[in-house]
């Protein structure tokens, strides 16, 4: 049955269903990416040359004074952009460090301890994913203005310290990790917190990469809270620089693009470094729990 089956599969009309869903997977990936490239090219290209009529990808000369101009280097005005680069940086770590540790042992200790009512409080735990972050605005407002955080990156990091997703998605990974290894190292006399920093973290690296991927793109993106917690510009992060620079610079789309360029090498490279443990993450834990 099984040859008949592959024989089957190999007919001309299945290859050629087969290569009509490449070919259109292929074009539907140039349409999604050639903005992207755009970006790129404009970034490299004189601003005389930037929206001419005839499409050229790929500049015939190469021309790096936009990035220079955005980075102050050759320029008069000063866009405070390597300033606000790392303020993003700073608050995008330490964001993600805060909202991966309380994720990390929220979601053990949901999985794995066993404390009257536990089954009760993951439920309400899970009831925020349920209010929109727009809703909790004032009154985190208020709560930082109370304590003098406002104006702070504090008031962009704290907030990290509960993430409803996170914590569901590392509940679900911890409950794929046998109970048989947490019992064995009981008995080999390893206490709880060696038990799971030793034994019960290293089995779920791959979720752990997947939420600090997540974490740190959402809170690099992040543009109501800056806008709403920040006031002084020494203090902003990347999208509220952006959408300045763009009033700034205006029409001037080569030095927009160069900016929209670097904005993006950092969720680049976070994304590129952790793929491969990212779709594991993702579904870890997706059939028992």
């Amino acid at each position: 049955m099984a040859k008949i089956a592959s024989v089957g599969s190999n007919t001309p009309k299945n290859r050629a269903m087969r290569f009509l869903v490449t070919l259109f997977i292929i074009a539907l990936t140039v349409f999604m990416v050639s903005p992207f490239i755009w970006m790129v090219s404009a970034a490299f290209k004189k601003e005389a040359d930037v929206m001419t009529t005839q499409l050229q990808l790929l500049p015939g000369y190469f021309y790096p004074n936009n990035f220079l101009k955005v980075l102050g280097f050759n320029s008069a005005s000063d866009y405070h952009f390597i300033r606000s680069y790392a303020n993003s940086i700073k608050v995008g770590v330490l964001a993600t460090m805060v909202s991966v540790g309380s994720s990390v042992l929220a979601g053990y200790a949901f999985a794995k301890l066993r404390f009257p009512g536990s089954g009760a409080l993951f439920i309400l735990y899970l009831s925020q994913l349920m209010i929109p972050s727009q809703l909790t605005l004032i009154p985190r407002f208020v709560i930082f203005s109370e304590i003098g955080l406002t104006g702070t990156h504090w008031a962009l990091i704290l907030p990290k310290v509960v993430s409803v997703s996170s914590t569901f998605m590392m509940r679900q990974a911890f409950l794929s990790v046998p109970d048989e290894l947490r019992e064995s190292a009981k008995i080999d006399g390893a206490g709880e917190f060696r038990t799971f920093l030793q034994i019960m973290a290293p089995m779920a690296i791959p979720s752990i990469a997947a939420i600090a991927t997540v974490q740190f793109m959402g809170s690099w993106n992040n543009y109501m809270d800056p806008l709403i917690f920040i006031s002084n510009w020494r203090q902003w992060t990347l999208p509220l620089a952006l959408n300045a620079f763009v009033g700034d610079t205006g029409r001037q789309y080569g030095l927009t693009m160069a900016a929209c360029c670097m904005a993006t090498i950092p969720v680049f490279v976070v994304f590129l470094s952790g793929q491969k443990f990212f779709l594991r993450g993702l579904t870890v834990g997706s059939v028992k729990g």
